[in-house]
């Protein structure tokens, strides 16, 4: 039988996360990890820098050629990457 004082390792660490407003940060480096399932290996293999900052994912990429083909699919990319994080973590999308 539970004490209302026992708390899951799980809970705790969630309590723990809301209080010190971590949720942003989680989900920006579980988007950054994510990267290669959503666009594919040649993509991820082309970016060279990925930063969040307000809900703006910004993506340096070494190659031109791919840089213009995603900047004709940079909705669906949005779409894309907050269908796999399961909420609007991103807004935008910078390719440079």
């Amino acid at each position: 039988m539970k004490d209302n004082h026992d708390h899951t390792l799980k809970d705790v660490f969630k309590d723990l996360v809301k209080s010190y407003k971590w949720e942003d940060k989680l989900d920006e480096v579980k988007l950054i990890k994510s990267w290669e399932k959503i666009v594919g290996k040649m993509i991820a293999d082309h970016t060279t820098k990925m930063t969040v900052k307000n809900r703006v994912l910004y993506i340096n990429l070494d190659s031109s050629v791919i840089r213009n083909e995603l900047m004709m699919a940079r909705s669906k990319i949005v779409e894309a990457i907050n269908n796999k994080m399961g909420s609007k973590v991103i807004e935008s999308l910078v390719l440079r």
